[in-house]
């Protein structure tokens, strides 16, 4: 555990936390916790590289990219399940 990136996401989370609306701008209806421990992972990888521990803008453009990516293919799997049905003669499709 590194004690500059605690203290960075203290601040960043802080932040948020003064400012709900903010959040809400920057991730949708994202899920705040994984969005967090997306920010999480990056600074330490920023760490390990030898930059410094805050991201820039492009890094959280990319985490909330890549979670609204994940959410949606989440979505579209749940709406492929639902049009293909199993039976004991196979699967059919509900189209």
């Amino acid at each position: 555990m590194n004690v500059d990136v605690e203290i960075y996401l203290n601040q960043f989370i802080s932040f948020f936390e003064k400012n709900p609306n903010s959040l809400t701008e920057l991730i949708g209806d994202i899920n705040k916790d994984n969005f967090f421990n997306k920010v999480k992972e990056q600074c330490y990888i920023n760490i390990e590289k030898g930059d410094d521990v805050s991201l820039t803008r492009s890094q959280i453009i990319e985490i909330v990219g890549g979670l609204l990516k994940s959410q949606k293919n989440d979505i579209l799997i749940e709406k492929t399940n639902k049009l293909f049905q199993d039976t004991k003669f196979g699967q059919f499709c509900l189209n």
